[in-house]
């Protein structure tokens, strides 16, 4: 398995791995799985996915909201399947929920109703963090002191599980669902390059995104007129895509924000790593041999 964040080489690195161990890659970066966003998610390009038989990749509409819950379930038949064949799963993507579903399982929470959802961000948007952790305070003291106080999301979902089920969320993570992958089948590595290299990075691809034609399948979505609050229409730098688009800010403004916000946005995959990911190796080095050689090393010591 292959994480890091966002801009880090995690396709290119991939693709070699799976050429070496004659394996097929696996998705689980949550924005590649919709169809739409071909550019703006980065995800691997026809000539990339060429030589090496890649799943899970565009296949999901931007109108869906899928869920890691969804993933889980599509990915265990597909890596059981490879293996089967006698080939080795190569599972790579910037989302860490579904790396850790895969490995340790995931809580069996009852999909929330979206007018719940909608009622849960309505709240948000009128209390703020604070409102929703001292309404969770009331219902799942334990949730509320585990989530950090600015973490919206966290909080928002946590708060939806008591208003849709009645049951703290914290009592729904105590039971899990068996893993994808037992100890002994998987090898994980982190990518963690400089930040201000990879910064620069970020601010290059997104430079590149729009002469590749981000803008137009911003468009696109936008064209659409769906859900505003669905993930698609949230992924890095579709927010101020869709505000140019509309008209209520001018294109510089919209770049700049869109990088800054994917700069911050890689800062916390750095600290859900560290956090998350303890002990996974770290492979600090942006040079694709020198991962490689980090790579083939790491085998070998699992082989012995």
């Amino acid at each position: 398995m292959i994480h890091g964040p966002t801009a880090s080489g995690k396709t290119e690195l991939s693709i070699q791995i799976a050429r070496k161990l004659n394996g097929e890659i696996v998705n689980a970066d949550s924005m590649q799985v919709y169809r739409e966003l071909k550019v703006i998610s980065a995800r691997p390009d026809a000539e990339e996915m060429a030589d090496v038989p890649h799943h899970l990749f565009g296949h999901i509409p931007a109108e869906e909201r899928y869920s890691t819950g969804q993933w889980l379930d599509q990915v265990r038949p597909v890596v059981e399947d490879i293996q089967k064949r006698g080939k080795t799963a190569v599972i790579v993507g910037g989302t860490g929920l579904y790396l850790l579903a895969l490995t340790q399982g995931l809580s069996d929470i009852p999909p929330v109703p979206e007018d719940v959802r909608h009622e849960v961000m309505d709240i948000s948007r009128a209390e703020g963090t604070r409102g929703l952790k001292v309404r969770l305070q009331v219902v799942d003291p334990e949730a509320a002191e585990r989530i950090n106080d600015n973490d919206r999301q966290r909080l928002a979902r946590a708060y939806e599980v008591w208003l849709s089920t009645g049951k703290p969320l914290s009592g729904f993570q105590n039971n899990r669902t068996n893993p994808v992958l037992n100890e002994d089948e998987w090898l994980g590595i982190a990518l963690t390059p400089p930040r201000s290299k990879l910064y620069a990075r970020i601010d290059k691809r997104f430079e590149g995104m729009l002469m590749e034609g981000a803008m137009e399948e911003a468009r696109q979505l936008v064209r659409l007129n769906i859900d505003p609050d669905l993930p698609a229409m949230k992924a890095h730098g579709m927010p101020w895509l869709s505000a140019f688009i509309r008209g209520e800010i001018n294109s510089a403004t919209a770049a700049e924000n869109a990088k800054r916000d994917t700069r911050r946005y890689a800062k916390r995959q750095f600290t859900w790593i560290g956090r998350q990911f303890p002990f996974w190796p770290r492979i600090p080095s942006a040079e694709l041999k020198t991962r490689m050689r980090v790579v083939s090393a790491l085998y070998k010591e699992v082989d012995r």
